[in-house]
């Protein structure tokens, strides 16, 4: 019997992202064949490494990266656009995984973008596969915007963080699979049994001298359950976080009530912060968890 194909979508979300490796894996040991890829800023990252065939060493690279090994891929910029430049991690991944150009990967695949000031949607269906996954993942206030042939780009996730809407057509899938990495509360996984362990001990390596400034807009974009309960204190640039995560979820729940898709696996926004990379595989193991239940579910009701 052929296996059940598949058409996956990706969402933004960070470190939380990491939850799509595991959402593969459960596809493909399930017995699902993907055969197109779209996704948004994380979901472009992992798109792009699962479309180039090399997710297997992507996932090893970053799996044996803890949070001292995060903060040194963080090139930091006094830019008013965004605290980290961004180029450093990329640099360091093309090390591991040559770039190649989006038309040429195994499975089709596409990721999208905001072109600045205009303001418009940019839908990466060709070129430098590196070009179109910075471009999409340049999440504001955090990275700086991409600069691709005299043109800056920002954050997909602002116009667009699940694009079922820019599904590849090479190749028409029997289902519809898509990840929300922006769920809600109740989408969260309890912790796993060691992470506090872990958190208590990488806390007692100390941080330079020249990060303190940094303190600030490091806590934005790192776990907090307690987020709700530190609003009258937030700063500006918390309050502008807060608040484009808010329209993010929005945004999620609209695209998600317009488009038909057959299983989706949702991931708690509180799950874990943004640049929390460090958590990878505790947040792969809670994606491939989930996307075997939803698979499960979808299975016996059908």
């Amino acid at each position: 019997m052929s296996k059940k194909t598949v058409s996956l979508v990706l969402s933004s979300g960070g470190a939380r992202g990491m939850a799509h490796i595991g959402v593969i894996e459960a596809l493909e040991e399930s017995g699902y064949e993907i055969v197109s890829i779209a996704g948004c800023s994380a979901g472009a990252l992992i798109g792009g490494m699962y479309a180039s065939g090399n997710l297997p060493k992507f996932k090893d690279w970053i799996c044996n990266l803890d949070k001292i090994d995060v903060f040194s891929l963080m090139d930091f910029t006094l830019s008013s656009k965004g605290f980290i430049k961004g180029d450093k991690v990329f640099a360091a991944l093309k090390k591991i995984i040559e770039d190649r150009p989006i038309e040429d990967l195994d499975i089709p695949f596409v990721c999208t973008a905001v072109e600045i000031p205009a303001g418009k949607e940019h839908i990466f269906r060709k070129g430098s596969m590196y070009s179109a996954i910075r471009a999409s993942a340049s999440i504001p206030t955090a990275f700086t915007p991409a600069k691709i042939h005299g043109k800056e780009y920002i954050d997909g996730s602002i116009l667009n963080p699940i694009p079922l809407n820019l599904i590849p057509k090479e190749k028409i899938a029997d289902l519809v699979f898509a990840v929300d990495l922006n769920g809600p509360k109740t989408a969260f996984v309890e912790n796993l049994k060691d992470r506090e362990k872990k958190e208590s001990d990488t806390s007692k390596v100390k941080l330079p001298n020249w990060l303190t400034e940094y303190r600030q807009k490091f806590s934005t974009y790192f776990s907090s359950n307690e987020k709700e309960e530190k609003i009258k204190g937030m700063s500006s640039l918390d309050l502008l976080n807060y608040s484009f995560d808010m329209l993010q979820d929005k945004l999620s729940e609209l695209v998600l009530e317009k488009y038909q898709v057959d299983i989706i696996v949702e991931i708690s926004r509180t799950q874990a912060g943004t640049l929390e990379f460090h958590r990878a595989a505790e947040l792969i193991e809670i994606g491939k968890q989930k996307a075997l239940a939803a698979i499960n579910k979808y299975e016996n009701g059908h």
